[in-house]
């Protein structure tokens, strides 16, 4: 039997690709980090995708899977969605857009209404006015947003193991508050282009803004080149 593969990159969201959440989610995010060091992480996440656009350039991509964190659909809409985040600036979807360009395959990746239900959670955070309303809406979508994210795993884990057939490749585009490992089928070989727990460690440094030097090293690993066997 031949293995299945599949490569793993922690989907790092910019600006572009978070749409009409992006200026509260800017605002936010600034205050919670400080400005300067929110500064530095916007340049590290650009490094970051400059690294794993230069990565996946050499690697084969016909016949390539591409599984997107948030893709509801495939076919045209789902190369349209693509698409048109391409063309907000989008680097995730920039380096999709190349991949497809270059043979690979973009596949449904998520169950809309889950997808869905995150959204909505996220769009009554941001729209919230009043201290009240926003710690109300966060605790909220806080109450389900383990849930969610479960559900969510347990739906992309079972659409690679029904999609990527004996032998194929794929890649995964996933955010690093995610953990499909474990619930993947056994027999998928998965190789983290950037490893997910380094990843999940510099966000948790990021906002609290301890260890210095561990932050200062974590920062330097996701702008570095890919170094992957």
């Amino acid at each position: 039997m031949r293995k299945r593969t599949l490569l793993y990159v922690p989907a790092i969201h910019m600006e572009a690709d978070l749409g009409t959440l992006a200026a509260r989610v800017e605002q936010g995010s600034s205050s919670i980090t400080g400005e300067q060091r929110w500064i530095r992480h916007k340049k590290t996440v650009a490094d970051f995708w400059d690294a794993i656009a230069d990565y996946l350039d050499s690697v084969e991509a016909q016949g390539l899977k591409i599984y997107q964190d948030g893709l509801v659909a495939d076919g045209k809409l789902g190369l349209k969605i693509v698409r048109r985040g391409a063309e907000t600036g989008s680097k995730n979807h920039q380096i999709i857009l190349k991949l497809i360009q270059r043979g690979a395959e973009l596949m449904r990746t998520e169950d809309s209404q889950l997808v869905k239900q995150e959204y909505e959670h996220l769009i009554r955070l941001a729209q919230s006015t009043s201290l009240l309303r926003k710690a109300l809406a966060y605790l909220q979508y806080k109450l389900n947003k383990a849930r969610l994210t479960r559900e969510r795993d347990r739906f992309i884990a079972a659409r690679i193991g029904e999609t990527l057939a004996e032998g194929q490749r794929g890649v995964l585009f996933l955010g690093a508050y995610h953990n499909v490992f474990p619930l993947l089928a056994k027999d998928i070989e998965v190789k983290e282009v950037k490893e997910w727990e380094k990843v999940s460690a510099y966000f948790a440094r990021l906002v609290r803004g301890r260890d210095e030097t561990e932050f200062d090293r974590l920062a330097a690993y996701l702008a570095s080149p890919v170094a992957l066997d």
